[in-house]
């Protein structure tokens, strides 16, 4: 893995660099990969070593589990139990940003660290085109999580993903900036076939879903749970209609901004422009950080959970 500062290689997004990229994922390195929410940090998801390269480069909690991405629904299948229901949903709606957390199978042969011990293993296959590439070029899956240090704004381009991580991992392959820019929806399918939403995302579920209960830290389930996420390092205050003194301002709609999530009021350019209007707002002068309110509707639902995590102080 790359050790020094500034030694992380940029690949760009064509045949030649997902096959550098795949050639450092095979010998258990570390590559950063657009996909249609954000960029993910991969490593092959059957080498420990390399699965704890992505906790050591990311700063991540050893109990927070990762996201493993395959192909589709029968790559899946090697590495958890798919009953009928996550079996219509994978036939739904992947290849997209829908992640499944299922029972894990006793003979995946994934690196303990991928689950963070627990019995259940959260699975998407993404929709972007790098991405999809780069896996049907590899003969083991990728484990995955956001392309960032643990705790801090996600990224949604490649040089977002060299802000905190430069010199940590060994490449990033260059993809340009992400569609969707929020993380995927990740949906828990019991035993029983019910369905329980642990992260808010762009995959909305017609029918019955429970919402996530509760959880402390220690009981972390998935991906994105934690209070405390996607902070861009300095006070944040939500639902702000004007800026107060030394705040940057995140506008939408009709409050305008020194950033804008999106003048027009639209959710969806809201959603693909978050993540970047925080890493203007870390990167400004300001102390600190104002936005607007959106409203808690359709994928405005995932934009206010990321910005309560965000607004939330670590303990």
């Amino acid at each position: 893995m790359a050790g020094n500062k500034n030694a992380t290689e940029v690949l760009l997004a064509d045949a030649a660099g997902i096959a550098r990229a795949a050639a450092i994922l095979e010998r258990g390195g570390l590559v950063a990969v657009p996909t249609e929410t954000v960029y993910g940090l991969a490593a092959r998801a059957d080498n420990a070593a390399a699965v704890a390269k992505i906790y050591a480069a990311k700063g991540r909690p050893d109990f927070n589990p990762l996201i493993v991405h395959v192909t589709g629904a029968e790559q899946a299948g090697c590495y958890a139990a798919i009953n009928s229901q996550a079996r219509e949903l994978m036939d739904a709606y992947w290849p997209g940003p829908l992640t499944l957390v299922l029972p894990l199978r006793a003979d995946s042969g994934l690196a303990p660290a991928v689950t963070a011990g627990l019995p259940t293993l959260a699975l998407r296959a993404p929709a972007h085109p790098v991405m999809r590439d780069l896996l049907e070029s590899l003969d083991f899956p990728l484990a995955a999580p956001s392309a960032n240090r643990s705790g801090y704004i996600s990224p949604t381009s490649a040089q977002h993903v060299l802000e905190t991580l430069d010199g940590r991992i060994d490449a990033v392959i260059d993809g340009g900036a992400c569609e969707a820019g929020l993380e995927s929806t990740i949906l828990a399918v019991r035993a029983d076939g019910s369905l329980e939403e642990l992260r808010p995302g762009p995959i909305r579920i017609d029918g019955p879903v429970g919402a996530s209960s509760g959880r402390t830290d220690a009981s972390i389930e998935a991906p994105g749970q934690l209070a405390s996420h996607y902070a861009p390092g300095k006070p944040m205050r939500i639902n702000a209609e004007a800026a107060g003194t030394s705040e940057f301002l995140i506008g939408f709609g009709n409050i305008a901004g020194d950033c804008t999530l999106s003048a027009s009021g639209d959710l969806n350019e809201a959603a693909a422009r978050l993540y970047d209007c925080l890493h203007q707002a870390a990167a400004s002068d300001h102390p600190r950080i104002a936005i607007a309110p959106v409203p808690d509707e359709g994928i405005g639902k995932a934009i206010n959970d990321r910005l309560r995590r965000a607004a939330t102080p670590p303990e």
